[in-house]
């Protein structure tokens, strides 16, 4: 039996029935509710619900959305991905490829894991990539990554948005994070994305937290120091420079344990920055501790850019309080018309 959490008539922002694409709120809804689309296509496959008994296509219908293509992993066959295409009545817009009021013209949206046996294998394999900075090394993401590049080369950049929540959100991000560096600046919604690090956020002395972090960057800077003298044709690499015009809307819940180190990690840029440690912060952020250790000691290759290296971005953090980590975590909470947002704009160059 279908959960309600998966009907949109129970479940759905039905509040939105006439869409602002300048409003926030409205925008981050939507970019939403098309991520949970993606949820529901796979559970549609899943349970062989088909025509009138798929669940899912209401999820988009309702904000004049129409189904472009379905993504699919290549090891399992499950649903990890959509392309939606914004085809609203004649009567809301002209036939100018160009968004003229905010609108995307497509959306490219990637779910998260689902813990259903069907598809839970393969994509807790991918959260095991994520832990080992792995993801952009795997076929999924790669499936995702040459979807991303057709449409941008097709459309172009502003007509395109990214969205993603959880191990989604990791693959959104990788995906902007590399047109980007070819300067194509993406809209995109990161629903909670995981940050791998000791849960620093969760302690309450902020004094303490603020130490541990500047402990924490300043023998991460030392490594990096060291592994560039090891290694002298990255010290003409700077990721951070590359990336810094990118600023996609990152929407964390402090409540959830995978994502709310973000919170942390842009307020320990800013603080930083005020006591004119931003040089040691700026290197620090490029690089993960194990990786670098691994690095300096000659154990394997250089590693990979972290994947949380994000210069940039929209904060939004839901304040609202939460039942369980199960709700902090989840994709719902982003459209509730209701919700105690603080939101901070982070560039940092």
């Amino acid at each position: 039996m279908a959960s309600e959490r998966e009907v949109f008539g129970l479940s759905g922002p039905l509040h939105l029935t006439n869409i602002d694409w300048n409003n926030a709120h409205h925008r981050r809804s939507v970019a939403a509710s098309l991520v949970e689309g993606v949820y529901i296509l796979e559970r549609d496959r899943q349970e062989k619900r088909e025509g009138s008994q798929a669940l899912a296509p209401p999820w988009w219908e309702f904000f004049h959305f129409k189904l472009v293509r379905k993504l699919i992993d290549d090891v399992d066959f499950c649903i990890f991905g959509a392309i939606y295409e914004y085809k609203p009545p004649s009567s809301h817009c002209n036939d100018s490829i160009v968004s003229i009021d905010g609108n995307p013209r497509y959306v490219i949206a990637f779910r998260g894991t689902i813990t259903k046996p069907d598809s839970f294998t393969r994509d807790f394999e991918l959260d095991i990539h994520i832990m080992r900075n792995g993801l952009h090394q795997t076929s999924r993401f790669e499936i995702g990554m040459q979807a991303v590049r057709n449409m941008v080369g097709t459309v172009g950049a502003s007509n395109v948005w990214l969205a993603g929540h959880s191990l989604g959100a990791a693959m959104a991000m990788l995906a902007g994070k590399t047109v980007a560096k070819m300067g194509n600046f993406l809209e995109a919604f990161l629903f909670n994305p995981p940050y791998l690090s000791a849960p620093i956020e969760r302690i309450k002395d902020k004094k303490v937290k603020h130490g541990i972090r500047i402990a924490g960057s300043v023998i991460t800077a030392g490594l990096a120091l060291a592994a560039r003298g090891k290694n002298p044709r990255s010290r003409s690499e700077d990721p951070f420079s590359a990336l810094s015009a990118w600023t996609p809307s990152l929407c964390v819940n402090p409540a959830d344990h995978l994502c709310s180190e973000y919170i942390g990690y842009f307020e320990h840029r800013k603080k930083m920055e005020e006591i004119g440690a931003g040089a040691i912060e700026r290197l620090a952020t490029q690089h993960s501790l194990g990786g670098l250790f691994m690095s300096v000691v000659g154990k394997g290759v250089e590693a990979a850019e972290p994947l949380h290296l994000l210069p940039s971005a929209n904060l939004t953090v839901n304040l609202s309080p939460s039942n369980d980590f199960k709700q902090a975590h989840g994709i719902h909470q982003w459209w509730r018309p209701d919700l105690n947002l603080k939101c901070s704009l982070y560039k940092f160059k």
